[in-house]
């Protein structure tokens, strides 16, 4: 179809997964890229045009529409090897785990873990993951995580357990696929200026307000609003995306956070018990005295 590389990213219509769009057809890329809505495809091809871009119509929890995806996307290319694939797809659904509905958290696993690893089955053999290779160098698996991948947060417990699912299956992956020549690099982001946030504004923490957590989920909500609206762009993830997929050995997880030694480095320093009554303090979460 063409002499560009080609990347899959999935989730481009907003967010982290529009700006790693940008950043990589903007760097030469070629993008197939995954939404859900017709709306969507229109208005990404006519932002980023037919040589740079090609839309992909794909939820990651439908396998077959998945499959489908591939399937095009092996057409188009022709024979040629993926550069490779951005797993960005992802939700989160932010809830005290005692009370959350079973059902959302299987769709929080459906959608942050067993589609990212759908995806990755249907485009690993246009990656060179394969007994019988496509024309190229093997190409390169970034996952999307989280800081949640390492430090669960109140209220985030669901959102949690997926990225520390991801984590343990790209380390997995990683070593499994050496065969093949095909590495995994995990994107691990804080918090991040997207349009979730405005979405985090609207969340139905309402129905927890009768609950000992009602309160502190609201200050986790306020919290999460006012952090997210102040974050670092999502520019610096695409940034991170970028050096995953072309620096010669880029290191196995790569993280965006606006503040090392505070979001990263303490946290995972800190004594668990300790953290925790830091972390209890500040939601408003420790027992009366």
């Amino acid at each position: 179809m063409t002499e560009k590389k080609s990347v899959v990213v999935t989730g481009v219509s907003t967010g982290i997964g529009y700006a790693v769009t940008e950043t990589l057809t903007a760097r030469g890329f070629h993008v197939f890229g995954g939404v859900r809505t017709d709306a969507d495809r229109e208005r990404l091809q006519a932002r980023f045009g037919a040589a740079s871009f090609t839309p992909l119509r794909f939820d990651v929890t439908d396998a077959a529409a998945v499959a489908e995806a591939a399937r095009e996307t092996e057409r188009r290319l022709d024979g040629v090897t993926l550069a490779g694939l951005v797993n960005n797809a992802g939700a989160a659904f932010p809830a005290p785990l005692l009370y959350q509905p079973i059902e959302e958290v299987r769709h929080q696993l459906e959608v942050n873990v067993v589609g990212q690893l759908a995806v990755i089955q249907a485009f690993a053999p246009l990656l060179g993951a394969s007994e019988t290779t496509g024309r190229g160098p093997p190409g390169r698996i970034v996952n999307m995580s989280s800081v949640a991948g390492t430090v669960a947060m109140p209220y985030l417990g669901a959102y949690a357990a997926s990225k520390h699912a991801l984590e343990g299956l790209s380390d997995a992956l990683r070593r499994e696929l050496i065969v093949f020549g095909v590495d995994v690099v995990v994107i691990e982001p804080g918090v991040i200026a997207t349009p979730i946030w405005d979405k985090a504004e609207h969340a139905d923490f309402g129905r927890y307000d009768a609950t000992v957590f009602g309160p502190s989920a609201r200050r986790l909500q306020k919290w999460a609003i006012e952090k997210g609206r102040f974050a670092p762009p999502p520019e610096r993830v695409s940034a991170a995306v970028l050096r995953a997929l072309t620096e010669p050995r880029p290191p196995a997880r790569i993280r965006v956070v606006p503040n090392y030694l505070l979001d990263w480095i303490l946290p995972r320093l800190l004594p668990a018990r300790l953290l925790d009554r830091l972390i209890a303090k500040r939601m408003g979460l420790l027992p009366p005295a």
